[in-house]
This record gives C-alpha cells, sequence and structure tokens, in this order.
C-alpha cells in the first residue's frame, strides 16, 4: 500500500476508535451541550423582550434571531473542550506510548481526534439549531447557497478551534487542566457581539470584541442565516479560521512529535 493509502486507513482506523468513545461516553458531550442550550433559553425568554427592545426596538422574536448566530458558534466551542480533555486522557493514560511502538501512521491519532470533534460539532450544532428552531427561529431571506456558505464556515471554523484544542490537550498535565485551559472557547463568545451590538459596549473595549475571532465569524454567519449586510466580516472571518487552524496543527503536531520523557 502507498504511504497515503496506509495513512488514510490508520487515521480512519483513529475516527472509528474516537467515535466509539464518544458513543459509550456521551454525558461529557452532552454536558457541554447544556450552557449553549440554557443560554439560547435564558436569553430569549428571561431576557429576550429587554434586549430586543434595545436592538433595533425588536421583541423577542427579534432578539431570537440575532441571538442564534452567535449561540452556534459558541456550541462549537464548548464541544471541543470535550476534544481536549479527551487528547489528555490519552496523552496521561499510556495509550499513546503503545501507539508509539506499533506500526501506524505517527499522525493519525490526531487526525482522529480532530475529524470525530469536528464531526461532533457539527452534529452538536444541528442539536441546538433543532432547539432554536422548535422555539421560533426562522431564516427566511437565506437562500441555498447562503445555507451551503453558513454550514461551510461552521464546519472551517470547527476545524480551526478543534486544532486549538487538540493543543491545548497535549500541554496539559491532567483532564481537569485540560478543561480549564480551554475556557477561553466558551468565554470569548460572551465578550463578543454574540448577545449585544458591539456599539453598546464601552468605546475601549469595542476594537477588543470586533477584531477577536468569534465576533467576524457571528456576523458574517448573521448576515448569511438573515440577509443581512457581511462587509469585511466575511474576509476576516475565513483569515482567523485558516490562521488559527495552521497555528493549531503546527502547535500540535511539534508538541505530539516530541519524544516522551
Amino acid at each position: 500500500m502507498s504511504t497515503l493509502a496506509l495513512t488514510v486507513r490508520d487515521s480512519s482506523t483513529m475516527l472509528r476508535r474516537n467515535l466509539l468513545h464518544a458513543r459509550r461516553y456521551p454525558s461529557l458531550t452532552l454536558n457541554l451541550l447544556l450552557t449553549p442550550i440554557m443560554l439560547l433559553l435564558l436569553f430569549v425568554y428571561i431576557l429576550g423582550d429587554a434586549l430586543g427592545s434595545g436592538i433595533g426596538g425588536g421583541d423577542r422574536s427579534g432578539y431570537l434571531a440575532y441571538v442564534v448566530p452567535g449561540l452556534l458558534l459558541m456550541t462549537i466551542g464548548s464541544t471541543v473542550i470535550g476534544t481536549a480533555v479527551s487528547v489528555s486522557n490519552d496523552m496521561n493514560e499510556g495509550i499513546i506510548a503503545r501507539f508509539r511502538t506499533m506500526s501506524i501512521h505517527r499522525g493519525a491519532v490526531l487526525v482522529g481526534h480532530v475529524v470525530g470533534s469536528v464531526l461532533q460539532s457539527v452534529a452538536s450544532v444541528v442539536l441546538v439549531g433543532a432547539v432554536a428552531v422548535a422555539i421560533g427561529f426562522r431564516s427566511r431571506d437565506a437562500g441555498v447557497l447562503d445555507w451551503l456558505a453558513a454550514l461551510g464556515l461552521l464546519a472551517l471554523f470547527a476545524l480551526a478551534v478543534t486544532w486549538i484544542a487538540v493543543g491545548m490537550g497535549l500541554v496539559s498535565p491532567n483532564a481537569e487542566a485540560a478543561s480549564n485551559n480551554a475556557l477561553p472557547l466558551i468565554v470569548l463568545p460572551l465578550l463578543s457581539s454574540a448577545f449585544v451590538p458591539l456599539h453598546s459596549m464601552p468605546g475601549w473595549f469595542q476594537p477588543i470584541a470586533e477584531y477577536q475571532p468569534f465576533t467576524p465569524a457571528i456576523e458574517t454567519l448573521r448576515g448569511l442565516l438573515l440577509g443581512g449586510e457581511i462587509g469585511h466580516n466575511g474576509w476576516l472571518a475565513v483569515g482567523w479560521c485558516v490562521g488559527l487552524a495552521v497555528l493549531g496543527y503546527v502547535w500540535s503536531t511539534s508538541r505530539f512529535d516530541r519524544d516522551p520523557a
């Protein structure tokens, strides 16, 4: 078999292994999913009227449309925390040392984690999106191309933050530390335009919120789903995704390729 065929075969094996782990231990994924779902219900039913009136004089239904794109990206950030924990467990429980002695492609372990995490993230986004639709979210102005572009952006964003989460898992001494190190992936959406417009924030904080990774992606997704203007946010979102993916890949592979002490 060629090197490429062996790499694909070994990566597929590692992907099946990670999906089986996710199926046998779904509690971690479900716990991480509860955060965006609870925030969705909280902000829509408890704070929706108050916050909606401050966004163009809208109501609860208008605020639901505003908040869903941010919560979809927050769902991805929540889901990949489980990836950081899983990678840390593999590194500290001895299974990686066993894999190093076997005749498998060295990078297949990481590829299995990354592909499995992206698939879980997409499934989580679909679940949270279904909850949003159930409580009234509608995207009447989005065409087929808009939906395909939105799905592509979500998958690209999931790939980027997954590689960062893998790096966090590799440098963490245990699962608890991995979970704590990955918390910025949940905190950053709270400091973006996910819940309130940028102009409502303090002036000194607006540039920080505007140019962090989540805000351009949220504004792009919001424009695609709701028919609004995207402007420069589309290029910023793709640039952040590509940059984070490359950074995470280089960081993760270089850390993983180090011989264990």
